[in-house]
């Protein structure tokens, strides 16, 4: 039986496009010409994050981040 887990995507608008990253597991980082092709691109390198993981036993990170929009005057 699967588990599942929920992470946290991070998108950034880039020059071409936008990259994406899981926040509880930086080092799956990629990117997409736009924000649906770079979740489908984060997802599968989740995927492939996940195989190599388990591939040499380690343990998946959890999914935990929390956000909040945090209003500021600025000016």
């Amino acid at each position: 039986m699967d588990i599942l887990e929920n992470y946290t995507a991070h998108y950034v608008k880039i020059e071409n496009g936008y990259m994406a990253q899981l926040v509880e597991w930086p080092d799956v980082v990629t990117e997409g010409k736009d924000i649906d092709d770079a979740r489908e691109s984060l997802r599968d390198a989740t995927r492939e994050m996940i195989l190599a993981y388990k591939e040499k036993g380690w343990e998946l990170p959890k999914g935990s981040a929390q956000f909040e929009v945090l209003p500021m005057a600025v000016g």
